[in-house]
């Protein structure tokens, strides 16, 4: 049988044991699947009349990378209609955005914004700074972190807050002395209360923007992503592109399982498993059994020099535990939110009580600061550490400085995003990068890996420059562990026949390179399922 399209390259990097050390320069693919690994000339004969035939000379083939933590619906909403706050490393320069934002705007118009330090503020983030600059102006900023809101008097205003709400999780609405709203509005119950009052994006308009972000995701190298939601208007989004065109690459979709809910919700997500579209399905369950150490909502064994950080969202942690043991029960595999290093522990313990899912491993993720005694553990369990090592790279300064640091202590600081310490215990660590909180670019995400800083800033002092792993063992977390944190270790994650198609072409050998060099390294394609993406700057011509 001649296959349907061969891809020639300079070397196909197949990340795979059985292959190790061959000059494979070409792969088959037909019907979506890889049919044949080798070189040009051992695939000679399956080339037919029909066949396509992608040259990429002296281009690096790998397996399709695969971001294991990502939000891509609301993360496209926010990105489509909100103020970027990235750059913005003062008050000032906050109100400079907002204002530019104002000026474009009807005074009755809510402004919504992302990717807010709350460094900027001089203590507790409140929203009263925005009422002298814009007066009678609905504002609500999210914090970097995606776990809180600080938003203007006037939306305190419209929704009517009182800072006397009660939630079933940790979620808090921030009073002052005199007893009333500050405008800090903590966790995702809080945050639903000031997001339904957000004007509405229609399906189509949400979808634009969905489809603009993925279209980037996949230029930089992306092939696949698990987004750790799936909420109105996910679905609807999902449908509609594929209406009208085709997803740029597959979405493993796990919804949210509220704190403290009730077994009637659990169904609801159980009956939700394997809807599907063509390049999109839903499978596994996603569970927050803490917040942020930047809110004080994670959960460490002692609490931070605020009193803070020292509880669960899961109020009912036997609640936790019996929905933990419904999903695994019916073969549904989870991953639990842990920030704290008591709520890893005790998500481990539990994980440890109900067993396996089956098709899929369970999976924590974060795991931003644990001791010693937990490292083994994952290996031990089977389960899977899914770290964004970005955020301690960006979200964190190696002098201590930073507000996640100063919070928590220098003794967990130094136990901070363990890459090289969980590998080094045999544990599987799949990384994302939780975008749009951590930049979605794979090649940055890696290559702050190796360099424990962020890439571009060669002046930065590295975090926790003992936690570096190879550029191998970053595209490896990229990969056949992102395969195996997704269940589809015999589908993805290498390159050998039998395997789905999905692929990244690069201009050159990223396991080559210098960590410095990575973000410039051109993605000349991508393929998902077969399908030949071409990128900008790609040098490939069609024989």
């Amino acid at each position: 049988m001649y296959a349907d399209t061969i891809v020639l390259a300079g070397h196909i990097e197949t990340l795979s044991e059985d292959a190790a050390g061959t000059a494979a320069n070409a792969v088959a693919v037909t019907d979506g699947r890889i049919t044949a690994v080798g070189t040009a000339s051992d695939l000679e004969p399956l080339r037919g009349p029909g066949t396509i035939v992608h040259t990429f000379e002296g281009a690096t083939v790998l397996p399709g990378l695969i971001d294991v933590h990502a939000h891509p619906v609301w993360g496209s909403i926010e990105i489509g209609r909100g103020v970027d706050l990235s750059g913005a490393a003062t008050l000032d320069q906050v109100f400079t955005l907002l204002a530019d934002a104002a000026d474009r705007q009807p005074d009755d118009v809510w402004i919504t914004g992302f990717d807010l330090d709350v460094n900027v503020f001089d203590g507790e983030p409140a929203g009263a700074v925005f009422a002298e600059r814009f007066p009678g102006r609905p504002i609500s900023l999210m914090t970097r972190d995606a776990h809180a809101l600080v938003v203007s008097p006037r939306v305190i205003e419209l929704i009517g807050l009182t800072g006397r709400e009660t939630f079933t999780d940790a979620s808090s609405v921030a009073v002052g002395p005199d007893g009333r709203p500050t405008g800090f509005v903590v966790e995702l119950q809080a945050m639903d209360l000031v997001f339904d009052h957000y004007p509405d994006v229609p399906v189509a308009t949400a979808a634009g923007y969905v489809l603009h972000e993925l279209d980037g995701l996949a230029s930089s190298g992306l092939t696949g992503l698990h987004a750790l939601d799936f909420t109105d208007p996910s679905e609807a989004v999902y449908r509609h592109i594929e209406e009208h065109g085709e997803l740029p690459l597959r979405i493993r979709c796990s919804p949210l399982v509220p704190a403290d809910s009730a077994p009637e919700v659990w169904q609801e997500i159980a009956d939700l498993q394997d809807r599907r579209g063509r390049l999109w399905h839903v499978e596994g369950a996603k569970f927050m059994l803490d917040g942020t150490a930047d809110n004080g909502t994670a959960w460490f064994d002692r609490p931070d020099i605020h009193g803070e950080n020292r509880e669960p969202l899961w109020r009912d942690l036997d609640a936790y535990r019996a929905a933990m043991r419904f999903f695994t029960d019916r073969g549904i595999p989870t991953a639990t939110h842990a920030i704290g290093d008591q709520a890893v522990r005790f998500a481990l313990d539990v994980i440890e009580e109900v067993g396996p899912a089956g098709g899929a491993p369970h999976r924590i993720e974060h795991i931003e600061s644990i001791p010693d005694d937990l490292l083994g553990r994952f290996a031990e369990l089977d389960v899977v550490a899914s770290l964004q090592p970005v955020h301690g790279t960006r979200h964190t300064r190696a002098d201590a400085t930073d507000n996640w640091s100063r919070r928590i202590g220098p003794d967990r600081v130094a136990h901070g995003w363990r890459t090289r310490d969980l590998l080094d215990h045999g544990a599987v660590v799949a990384l994302g990068s939780d975008w749009p909180i951590g930049p979605g670019d794979p090649r940055t995400g890696l290559a702050d890996c190796q360099l424990r800083r962020p890439v571009e800033e060669p002046e930065t002092a590295p975090v926790q420059p003992g936690q570096a792993i190879s550029a191998r063992e970053a595209y490896l977390g990229m990969t056949a562990a992102a395969a195996y944190a997704g269940g589809a270790s015999d589908e993805l994650g290498k390159i050998a026949p039998g395997r789905l198609a999905d692929l990244t072409v690069f201009a050159t050998n990223p396991l080559d390179l210098a960590p410095d060099a990575q973000p410039d390294n051109a993605v000349l394609a991508t393929v998902v399922g077969g399908a030949v993406r071409l990128h900008t700057n790609s040098a490939e011509g069609n024989l």
